[in-house]
């Protein structure tokens, strides 16, 4: 039975590092047969709701999923040991979803044609990527991807708790993967309308899950985390 739930979680981690490398692609209209701003054959006239749906399917199911009442509640049947792997594999197929059924909307809002400007904002939508894959590593990635759980209750041994440090980026910000996604989700040299919505909406849901993240941080990590609040910035250092 150990074996079956170490397999879980490692599916479940390979699985959502599959669809969120396409989701890259997807976000910056390369490499992937099916992105944001592609070109179909004739454009849906529900574009707008059916997008505003998508993300809001995606943002209720990582928020309230993420939830300690939502946690507890499902105790009994998602024990802990793959209840985060179930997160990541829930998370997968909702994102993996909201790629297959995005709709794509005409009309360009900007396109940069300066090639040096242009080679900037790739830069940019790289470096954006690389901070999110960073971030995950000074925290810890295979806790936060459910494989760290699922390895303990292989090889027999308690769940501790991830302790809460201060590393690198996050002796100014407190949330550095944050910040890499909204790089990420504006720095294109093409924002079509469709990549317009999709950031404006995506960049919402990021701001209401740092609200309530930091909520649940504080209350569970206490002073510490109340005190570290006062000393860094959310996103952005010395402003936000």
């Amino acid at each position: 039975m150990r074996a079956v739930v170490m397999l879980y979680g490692v599916v479940s981690y390979f699985l959502f590092f599959g669809v969120f490398v396409y989701f890259m692609g997807f976000v910056g209209d390369v490499f992937v047969p099916k992105s944001i701003s592609t070109v179909p054959e004739a454009y849906s006239d529900n574009a707008l709701m059916i997008n505003i749906g998508l993300m809001l399917m995606w943002g209720i199911q990582h928020s309230v999923m993420a939830r300690g009442w939502f946690k507890d509640m499902i105790a009994s049947v998602v024990p802990h040991h793959v209840e985060r792997s179930t997160y990541v594999l829930a998370s997968a197929i909702v994102l993996a979803v909201l790629m297959c059924c995005w709709q794509p909307m005409e009309g360009i809002i900007w396109q940069v044609e300066n090639p040096m400007l242009v080679n900037v904002l790739w830069g940019f939508f790289g470096l954006g990527w690389v901070l999110v894959f960073v971030a995950t590593f000074l925290t810890d990635h295979f806790d936060l991807f459910g494989l760290r759980q699922t390895w303990l209750h292989f090889v027999k041994k308690t769940y501790t708790d991830v302790v809460f440090t201060e590393i690198f980026f996050y002796r100014w910000i407190r949330h550095p993967m944050m910040l890499g996604l909204f790089i990420a989700f504006w720095s294109l040299p093409t924002m079509t309308v469709g990549h317009l919505v999709f950031s404006i909406g995506m960049s919402i849901y990021v701001l209401m899950g740092i609200h309530f993240e930091e909520k649940g941080l504080a209350k569970s990590i206490g002073e510490t985390y109340v005190d570290y609040q006062k000393r860094t910035s959310k996103v952005i250092p010395k402003v936000y």
